[in-house]
Order: structure tokens, then C-alpha cells, then sequence
């Protein structure tokens, strides 16, 4: 048995050729979406809270004050009711326009959009986890935004959630992928093990 691999390598060594198939490397190039980083959402999160805050000020706090309710003194667990209801208008606004224009007015002007992982349309189960159970955590904690430093694919806790990616909407990244392909000619040998 050690005769014939022997007696086969001479023979490579011989001919100079060996009886591998030989491969070719193809290289394509495909653009893909920009994700977009810490400083690009934060810029948009920040208009987003503007907005909130002319809600607030323009259609909550006349309320309150109509009903004669305290919007300044805390009560339970330093919660007022009005910090409440701001905070549910805060939810319900990143949901709805999630939900329907996959980005909320800040997103809009900066130009970013949240997409599903798998390129499907956002779901409600996904608007749930992202926008109101992902989001209520990283309000009340703070972190969990500042892990899109650190992600390889700059996402937020609530984009781990829900599956989801931060991109923008008119800016792509050129991936070059490479793919091995067996040269044209070149067959295959009897008992080749590939």
C-alpha cells in the first residue's frame, strides 16, 4: 500500500502536475446598507424627544391643568401621573411610527430606518419587543443604548430583541465576497476525494 503512494508521488513529482482539482477564486462585489452608529441614532433620538416634549406641552399639559391635576410632585415611586402618561405617549409614538413608516420624524430628517434581520416586514410582535418592551428597559436603565458602541452590528438591546437592524436609507457599503469555483477543463479523477 506504501508502494503505491509512493509510486504516485513520483509520478506528480515526474509530470510536474498533481491530480487535485484546481480551483479559481471569483470575487463579486455586492452593496449592502450602511448600519448606523451611535452618533447618527442618538441625533435622531434627541428629535424624537423634542417631539414628545411638543406633545407634551401642547396637548397634555393643558389637560392636566384643565383638571386641576399636579404635573410637579411625584407619588408613588417617584412616579407622577403625568410622567406617566408622557411616558406612555413616548412608547406609543415610537410604536405606531415604527409600525408604520419604519422610522420615527428624527430617523425621517437624519435619514435611518429600522428593518427587520431577515428583510421581512416589521411586525407587530416585533414593534412589541422593540419599541415597547425593548425601549421601556433602556429608558428606565440608560446602558442598553450605548451598546451600539460595541455591537459588530451597532444595535441597541431592543434591536437584540426584536431582530432588528438600524440603516440608513441612501447610504451603502461595498462587500467584495470571494467564491471558489473548479476551473473549466479540469475533471475530476477516479477516487478523487474533494
Amino acid at each position: 500500500m506504501t508502494d503505491d503512494v509512493n509510486q504516485n508521488q513520483s509520478m506528480a513529482d515526474v509530470t510536474g502536475q498533481s491530480h487535485l482539482p484546481q480551483y479559481e477564486i471569483i470575487r463579486t462585489e455586492q452593496f449592502r446598507p450602511k448600519l448606523a452608529g451611535f452618533w447618527t441614532r442618538f441625533w435622531a433620538y434627541v428629535i424624537d424627544l423634542m417631539m414628545v416634549s411638543a406633545v407634551s406641552g401642547i396637548l397634555i399639559k393643558p389637560i392636566f391643568r384643565i383638571f386641576d391635576i399636579k404635573i410637579s410632585n411625584p407619588g408613588f415611586l417617584l412616579f407622577s401621573s403625568y410622567k406617566v402618561v408622557i411616558f406612555v405617549v413616548f412608547l406609543t409614538y415610537f410604536a405606531l411610527m415604527t409600525k408604520f413608516f419604519s422610522q420615527t420624524i428624527g430617523k425621517m430628517i437624519i435619514g435611518i430606518k429600522v428593518v427587520q434581520k431577515d428583510g421581512g416586514e416589521l411586525s407587530w410582535g416585533t414593534i412589541l419587543f422593540r419599541e415597547v418592551i425593548g425601549r421601556f428597559i433602556s429608558k428606565l436603565l440608560t446602558i442598553p443604548y450605548l451598546l451600539v458602541i460595541f455591537m459588530p452590528k451597532k444595535e441597541a438591546l431592543h434591536d437584540l430583541f426584536a431582530d432588528t437592524y438600524v440603516i440608513h436609507e441612501q447610504s451603502f457599503e461595498k462587500e467584495v465576497v470571494e467564491t471558489k469555483r473548479l476551473q473549466k477543463g479540469e475533471e475530476l479523477q477516479a477516487g478523487t476525494i474533494v
